[in-house]
């Protein structure tokens, strides 16, 4: 077990790399088992949800080789079992999507109930509606997901409420179904419309993706393919609030700034001054921040997963600001922590109100799930002192190289190694 101990106070600047989107690749290397071939897919993050997936692509029987830190060749042509260990399919969230590239591929699949943040009930029901849809069977036994079908139809699909998960995972068992598939009232995240691309560069016929209506055409086979997986958005405007939150001055380079624009807007009207170029971006702040009314939504609306770091960075705000949860119920367990720094936040349900303070003050923080744990590394970044930060493997399934990545821009931060004596007695 590992923590973080941080000395805020630093103005953060410099170059930061951003590395490939999380959210895409743990959808696209489930893909690879639908070529039966060998892929290539490159600008995949090192992070522990990916190297999880790697595993479970190698557990089923895939033949995988590095060919650089972020690229890999996946070769699922001998892949014969159809079954996620139970290990770990509850290492992380998206170990669902082997279910719908398994029923795509073998007409079969099983997943225990999958793991990954505690953000409230996530159910799989637009999951399952989907795969009946398409002709097949569900069952849930000890834990096990279980989907079965002897063949699987196109058919027309209305999801209930917009699933980025669903989505996705529909896609996957539909691009080798009989006929056509139409979704509708489906996700349009960046990251949806990669998995359409690269499904497509695999020899699906997938159109739509980044509308609310996305149709596919079922085709006998896939094949392998070179893939290069998008920049990760929620990566990017994390450092993002990392250089408004420090008054610093850092470029990102490797970002799509389209795929930025609800987090890019909200900063500029917290005063940040922001100047894009074609696949970069700065980011400076040199006066006072604005509070702001923010409300998650699905894209293109403004990112849940950016709303524990914004809420952090409006902590520190001139005046009283407003932010709504519209997608999960528990992400605002974290404020706790925050209130232990000093801040003013008041949660009454889904709705936190935010009473701008003049300042942070050092605390012993915990992250509590992956996006709370890159906020309260955002707060111990401002606050005057040293803060120490536990859990942080929460921080290390979405964030590739964290701690080198801020130290290249002037945070003082390091990994600690928490003994295993202190642990023992701490339980």
């Amino acid at each position: 077990m590992e923590k973080f101990v941080i000395k805020g106070g630093n103005a953060l600047k410099g170059d930061v790399i951003i590395g490939g989107a999380k959210n895409a690749a743990v959808a696209i290397l489930p893909a690879t088992i639908l070529a039966a071939d060998k892929c290539i897919i490159e600008n995949l993050p090192c992070i522990s949800d990916v190297m999880a997936s790697l595993q479970i692509l190698s557990e089923l029987g895939a033949r995988i080789r590095m060919i650089s830190k972020s690229t890999y060749e996946i070769d699922t042509t001998h892949l014969e079992c159809t079954e996620v260990s139970n290990e770990l399919s509850r290492q992380m969230r998206a170990s669902y999507y082997f279910l719908g590239a398994l029923l795509g591929r073998f007409g079969c699949g099983q997943v225990a109930m999958p793991g990954g943040c505690n953000l409230g009930p996530r159910p799989i029901d637009q999951h399952l509606k989907a795969f009946t849809a398409l002709g097949a069977e569900d069952s849930v036994e000890y834990g096990m997901i279980r989907v079965k079908a002897d063949h699987l139809t196109g058919a027309h699909i209305f999801f209930d409420t917009v699933s980025v998960g669903a989505t996705m995972n529909a896609m996957l068992a539909a691009v080798m179904a009989d006929g056509q598939t139409i979704l509708e009232n489906v996700a349009r995240e960046p990251h949806v419309v990669d998995l359409a691309n690269c499904l497509n560069m695999m020899g699906a016929d997938v159109h739509g993706a980044g509308t609310d209506v996305i149709k596919i055409r079922g085709v006998k086979q896939l094949h392998g393919c070179s893939y290069t997986i998008i920049p990760d958005q929620i990566e990017a405007g994390s450092y993002m609030v990392a250089a408004a939150i420090t008054k610093g001055d850092v470029v990102l380079h490797n970002i799509i700034p389209k795929h930025l624009e609800p987090i890019t807007a909200k900063l500029r009207a917290a005063g940040c001054e922001i100047t894009e170029y074609d696949d970069a971006l700065r980011i400076t702040r040199t006066g006072p921040l604005h509070p702001l009314k923010i409300k998650t939504m699905p894209h293109p609306g403004f990112p849940t997963d950016m709303q524990p770091l914004m809420t952090v960075l409006l902590t520190l705000a001139e005046g009283t600001s407003i932010i709504t949860e519209g997608i999960w119920e528990n992400r605002f367990r974290y404020v706790d922590e925050l209130v232990h720094m000093g801040a003013n936040v008041q949660v009454d349900g889904q709705v936190a109100v935010v009473e701008g303070v003049k300042k942070l003050y050092p605390a012993p923080l915990r992250a509590l799930d992956l996006r709370a744990g890159a906020a309260m590394v955002m707060a111990a970044l401002a606050a005057d002192g040293v803060s120490e930060i536990d859990e942080t493997q929460h921080i290390e399934r979405g964030y590739e190289n964290i701690v080198e990545k801020l130290q290249a821009i002037g945070a003082d931060i390091r990994r600690v190694e928490i003994p295993v004596n202190t642990i023992t007695r701490a339980i």
